[in-house]
């Protein structure tokens, strides 16, 4: 027998890291394994304060301004991407560099080069100040791209004489973006949109998971850093399901625990840059303070994967 109260805690599925996450801490860590610490990297390579201390403990050194990498020292560029102008300072200095840019983020630099070479003007669905952002706004000149935060920005924007064109950040809230987008296509009917969406497939996957989740339960835990885009939208999602009690927690160490008093059923998902281990600890919280069922959701299974950068492909060959 047991006094603790009974809890049914419901994960999404999927939920955590993504290809582009693996992909960009994978090669931090061949970086440290090939070339031996310090590997420096050029703003926090995810999200995440869990995964950067780890990578920090393993020799890692994060700093926000290329001017403090070594010459003699490999750099990485996180998976958010940069401006052109990061890796053109850093092939001046003939620096050693990574990019770990996520292909899908690469994928709108691509495109939003394409369209100022058309001679299009770019209209940039995304958050202002976001790294995301920032790499691609700096892909072509300054005043080719105008940034679109919001439905009422998209209803009341100036823009320039002849072809538009719009991208989107990868980690924005699909139905959300949707609305903006449909305002920018009622003013601009022949606005050239992208091949693909832009808004990832993680991103996707892991709101679809979140509005199931939230018809199920009373109270959403999203697990993610207050920095990270696509968690902050989980959150939302969640309560636009119809689950307002959603709140983001970085780990079990910020579960309000006066808050879920007389709450039955839990739900539980992790930001794209949250690694699973946060999850297991999240559950280990609560194993220890209630009688605890644990029920994997259904979900799109996920098997993408991303290459390594070729030099670094290369370079592990040879060690």
């Amino acid at each position: 027998m047991t006094n603790k109260p009974a809890l049914s805690i419901h994960l999404a599925n999927p939920r955590g890291f993504c290809a582009g996450v693996d992909r960009a801490v994978l090669i931090v860590e061949r970086a440290l394994e090939i070339h031996g610490a310090p590997v420096y990297v050029r703003h926090e390579i995810v999200h995440n304060k869990r995964v950067v201390d780890r990578l920090r403990d393993m020799g890692a050194i994060f700093v926000d301004d290329l001017d403090l990498v070594p010459d003699d020292r490999p750099v990485v560029f996180s998976a958010h991407g940069v401006p052109k102008s990061v890796p053109a300072a850093a092939q001046t200095r003939d620096l050693n560099w990574l990019d770990a840019t996520c292909p899908l983020v690469s994928k709108v630099h691509i495109e939003t080069e394409r369209h100022y070479n058309a001679g299009r003007h770019v209209l940039l669905i995304g958050h202002a100040g976001h790294p995301e952002v920032i790499g691609t706004m700096g892909q072509v000149p300054a005043g080719a791209i105008t940034l679109v935060e919001t439905q009422a920005d998209a209803a009341t924007l100036i823009a320039p004489e002849g072809e538009l064109a719009y991208a989107t950040q990868t980690t924005l809230s699909v139905a959300d973006t949707a609305d903006i987008v449909a305002s920018l296509k009622q003013r601009f009917p022949d606005i050239h949109t992208p091949h693909k969406d832009d808004i990832c497939y993680a991103t996707t996957n892991r709101q679809t998971a979140v509005q199931q989740l939230a018809a199920d339960v009373e109270h959403v835990l999203v697990i993610g850093a207050p920095n990270s885009s696509n968690s902050q939208r989980l959150v939302e999602v969640a309560r636009q399901a119809g689950c307002p009690h959603a709140t983001l927690i970085g780990g079990a160490e910020d579960i309000d625990w006066d808050g879920l008093k007389g709450v039955a059923k839990i739900g539980v998902t992790a930001g794209a840059s949250a690694p699973e281990e946060l999850t297991r600890e999240v559950i280990a919280a609560f194993d220890a303070r209630f009688e605890i069922e644990v029920v994997e959701k259904d979900g799109r299974e996920e098997n993408v994967h991303f290459k390594l950068p070729r030099a670094l492909r290369e370079a592990s060959a040879e060690a």
